[in-house]
């Protein structure tokens, strides 16, 4: 990456929105069964705490110098500080919405041996206070972005996603969105939707070949009324879908140590280039190359422009 480019997306400005997560790893030792149920017993001996969700998302746009705003909900609740915390250590302009209501979307990893054993969960929907508050926080910030991403996880942050497009595409914005669930008619007139390939059959059911996969794709698209949908496919790399036809790059090839979080750098790193000018294929490029990356590093992380050189 040329001097130039990384000048072109410190000058890139960004709105991301959506569910906004805690992401926690508790590390231990386990050299027992317990004596009070058949379940091994981790004596904790590092906690990590990261950004995830959205907050993934604003955190991978940061790393690359461009100028990073976020919106979404948290509870009034220590993870909630924390993650005020990390936003503004990564660079990130934070305009989360507290919400007393419910908890911060916290998602504790305990890990023993470089192994899993349990995933807990602390979620809520936002009060619909909350979200009519994020909503006029949106109007005001929509305005002085160069590009919105849409970060949906299903955890009701974006509950408004239709009306937030819509306002976005009046006053001209290129909408990224990163979609969840199988209904994507709530999507309808975003730029570009990056979906990977079990998001994809979710909606489209399942492919038989590339040509099944193009039809379906195209057709999915053109329903939709996007510019360009993006599939991210892990091991075979991304297929990009526009009027113009359809456009592969092949998977940066390397090992694969963890894949949490990397759509989070691929829809981020996109949104960058484009905000920068970057035609849709060269943007796709950038992106491929900075997943292949991200996912060669432990739990979610992100990709500096260096890194991309």
């Amino acid at each position: 990456m040329e001097k130039a480019n990384r000048e072109q997306f410190s000058k890139a400005r960004l709105l991301v929105v959506g569910d906004v997560m805690l992401d926690r790893y508790w590390f231990g030792d386990s050299n027992r069964i317990s004596p009070e149920a058949p379940v091994p017993v981790v004596q904790v001996g590092k906690i990590d705490e990261r950004l995830g969700g959205a907050a993934n998302v604003a955190r991978n746009v940061a790393a690359l110098g461009a100028k990073t705003t976020i919106l979404g909900v948290i509870g009034d609740d220590e993870p909630g500080h924390r993650v005020t915390d990390l936003l503004k250590s990564s660079g990130v302009d934070s305009q989360l919405e507290i919400d007393g209501k419910v908890p911060t979307t916290v998602k504790l990893r305990v890990i023993a041996r470089q192994q899993q054993l349990i995933r807990l969960d602390f979620e809520g929907a936002p009060s619909e206070a909350a979200l009519a508050h994020k909503l006029e926080r949106y109007e005001k910030l929509v305005g002085d972005a160069d590009v919105v991403i849409l970060s949906d996880y299903g955890k009701g942050a974006l509950g408004q996603v239709a009306l937030m497009i819509e306002q976005a595409r009046v006053q001209k914005k290129m909408i990224l969105v990163d979609p969840k669930g199988d209904d994507y008619g709530k999507y309808r007139g975003a730029t570009v939707l990056t979906p990977n390939r079990s998001e994809l059959r979710q909606v489209v059911g399942q492919w038989s070949s590339e040509e099944d996969l193009t039809k379906r794709a195209q057709d999915l698209r053109k329903s939709l009324d996007l510019e360009a949908l993006l599939l991210t496919r892990s091991e075979e790399g991304m297929s990009l879908f526009t009027d113009a036809g359809v456009s592969h790059v092949k998977a940066q090839a390397r090992e694969v140590f963890d894949v949490s979080g990397a759509g989070d750098t691929v829809i981020g790193t996109l949104a960058v280039a484009l905000a920068a000018g970057w035609p849709l294929e060269r943007a796709m490029a950038l992106a491929n190359r900075a997943g292949g990356i991200v996912v060669g590093k432990l739990g979610t992380a992100t990709v500096t422009s260096e890194e991309l050189q």
